[in-house]
C-alpha cells in the first residue's frame, strides 16, 4: 500500500484520509517543478480523485485520468479559479470557462495559464454525479444537470406510466426527475414531503440504526395534501434500501391511498 511505503520511506500521517496520502506521495515523487511531481504520483495512483494544490507561487488542479469526478476552471476579476462544480463559480461570481479534462494537469501561476494531459483512452465518469452527488445547477460534460435529471423523469414516464393523481420527486435531488414526470405524464406536481436541510446523506451513516433515525428525521410528509390520494413517488436511486421503505411508511401514515414508486 502506498501509505505503508511512505510510512517506510519516513513521511507521517495525522489523519487517515487518502489525500493525505496523495499529499505526501507528491511530496516524495521525483521532480523539480510541482507538476512534475504531481505528473509522476498519477502515474502510481489508481482510482478517483479531483485535486486542487496550492503551492506558493501556483494553483494547480488535476482530475484522474478516467474523469470519475468532476473539476472546472473559471475566471474571476481578471484571476482563475478551480472548483469541483461549476454550481461553486456562481456563488463568488466567476464565470465557467470550460471543464478540466480527464488526466489533465492545469497549472496557474503569474505568466498565466498553461495545461499537461496524462493519456487518458477511457472515460468512466461516476454516474451518481449525474442523479444524486452534484448540484442540479452544476454543469457537467456541457449538461446542465437539472436538465438532465428533469429528462431522466420524462424518460421514466414513457417507460413506466401509472394512473396516478399527483407526482412528488423525493426531494432535493429528485425534485426535478419528478418534475419532469409530471410534465410527460400530465399528472400534477406536489410537495409531499418537506426535507429536513440538516440532516445529512443517510446512507453514508455507518450504523443501520443511525441510518433509519437519520430519515425519519429527514422527511415530513404534507398530509393535507396527499392524503387520500394515489401518488407517484419519483426517486433517483436505491443505494441501501433504508431510505425508501420509510419514505413509504411515512406517506402511508400520512393517509396516501396508493404509493407508486418510480426509480431513475
Amino acid at each position: 500500500l502506498l501509505r505503508d511505503e511512505l510510512c517506510e520511506r519516513g513521511y507521517g500521517f495525522r489523519t487517515s484520509t487518502d489525500s493525505e496520502v496523495i499529499a505526501n506521495l507528491i511530496l516524495a515523487s521525483p521532480g523539480k517543478k510541482w507538476e512534475e511531481k504531481i505528473a509522476y504520483a498519477m502515474n502510481r495512483l489508481q482510482g478517483a480523485y479531483s485535486l486542487t494544490v496550492m503551492a506558493q507561487d501556483k494553483l494547480i488542479g488535476v482530475r484522474d485520468p478516467l474523469g470519475v469526478r468532476p473539476l472546472c476552471l473559471g475566471t474571476v476579476d481578471g484571476g482563475w479559479v478551480i472548483a469541483s462544480e461549476s454550481c461553486a463559480l456562481d456563488h463568488i461570481g466567476a464565470q465557467f470557462s470550460r471543464e478540466i479534462e480527464p488526466g489533465e494537469i492545469v497549472v496557474i501561476d503569474n505568466s498565466g495559464v498553461s495545461s499537461f494531459k496524462k493519456k487518458s483512452n477511457k472515460r468512466a465518469l461516476c454516474i451518481f454525479e449525474y442523479i444524486y452527488f452534484a448540484r442540479p445547477d452544476s454543469i457537467i460534460e456541457g449538461k446542465l444537470l437539472y436538465e438532465a435529471r428533469q429528462a431522466m423523469g420524462e424518460m421514466l414516464s414513457r417507460e413506466h406510466p401509472v394512473d396516478a393523481d399527483l407526482v412528488m420527486g423525493v426531494p432535493d435531488s429528485a425534485t426535478a426527475a419528478g418534475i419532469g414526470y409530471s410534465e410527460a405524464s400530465g399528472i400534477p406536481y406536489c410537495e409531499g414531503l418537506l426535507k429536513n436541510r440538516y440532516v445529512g446523506r443517510t446512507f453514508i451513516e455507518p450504523d443501520q440504526r443511525l441510518r433509519e433515525l437519520g430519515v425519519q428525521l429527514k422527511f415530513n410528509p404534507l398530509s393535507h395534501m396527499i392524503a387520500g390520494k394515489r401518488l407517484v413517488v419519483v426517486d433517483d436511486s436505491i443505494v441501501r434500501g433504508t431510505t425508501t421503505p420509510r419514505v413509504v411508511g411515512l406517506l402511508r401514515k400520512a393517509g396516501v391511498k396508493e404509493v407508486h414508486l418510480r426509480i431513475c
